[in-house]
């Protein structure tokens, strides 16, 4: 089957960046070696941000959204994304750019023998203290999951659609994607990429919803590694 994308770009209160989300990701459709859409999901803006999706979705035939009615978090949107996606491969992005779209080819070279690829960012452009507080939330969730990732949380992946559309998500497991792929007994790998520094708009992650909150949901993740339900059906009438 020939491979096709879906990106998903997450959404909240995004309006100072969502112009530049079309240029760049329009730049990226049209040189992508593959079929690609983008499925811009609304998580409860309360910015213009709904609106401007709706007018770069008439302007763009590749592009489409879906809102929620209230903000659901990150894992919720990207879960909608999954539910949504009608590609065999499905893609996400944040929407404030830090992650260059053009490098989703680096994970498409991989995902042929992978079932998710994880952008790994070797030279972040954050705050001292935010790069802090992430190496010690990957360090610990590494000791829960053994899933051999340097960066879980980069906001570039992709996977394999009929493997994203099985993960049980619950808030905060956008941070154990690969460790999910594994506990299907798929294959991941991680690779290099560039990283920006934020342009416009501010961070929706402080200290707390980087350290605190996901040390509690390797615990929740612990609970489901042991009773995560797994079976393949090899034959049938």
């Amino acid at each position: 089957m020939d491979n096709s994308l879906t990106i998903i770009v997450p959404v909240y209160n995004e309006e100072e960046n969502l112009l530049r989300v079309e240029e760049k990701l329009n730049e990226y459709i049209l040189s992508c070696r593959i079929n690609c859409k983008i499925l811009m999901v609304n998580d409860g803006s309360s910015d213009n941000s709904e609106k401007l999706m709706e007018d770069i979705c008439k302007r763009n035939s590749n592009f489409s959204f879906i809102s929620f009615e209230k903000n659901c978090g990150l894992s919720a949107a990207i879960k909608a994304g999954f539910d949504h996606s009608t590609t065999n491969l499905t893609g996400y992005i944040d929407s404030d750019l830090q992650t260059d779209p053009f490098d989703f080819d680096l994970l498409l070279e991989e995902i042929d023998t992978c079932d998710l690829v994880n952008g790994y960012r070797h030279e972040r452009k954050d705050s001292g203290i935010k790069n802090l507080s992430s190496l010690i939330a990957n360090t610990v969730r590494n000791w829960f999951t053994h899933d051999g990732m340097d960066d879980t949380g980069c906001p570039l992946k992709i996977i394999r659609t009929d493997y994203a559309k099985r993960i049980p998500m619950f808030k905060g497991l956008h941070r154990f994607l690969p460790a999910m792929i594994l506990l299907q007994g798929g294959r991941i790998k991680q690779v290099p990429i560039r990283h920006y520094p934020r342009l416009a708009g501010t961070a929706k992650f402080g200290l707390r919803n980087r350290l605190v909150k996901p040390l509690m949901d390797c615990f929740g993740y612990l609970w489901m590694k042991k009773n995560y339900i797994n079976y393949r059906v090899y034959k049938k009438s």
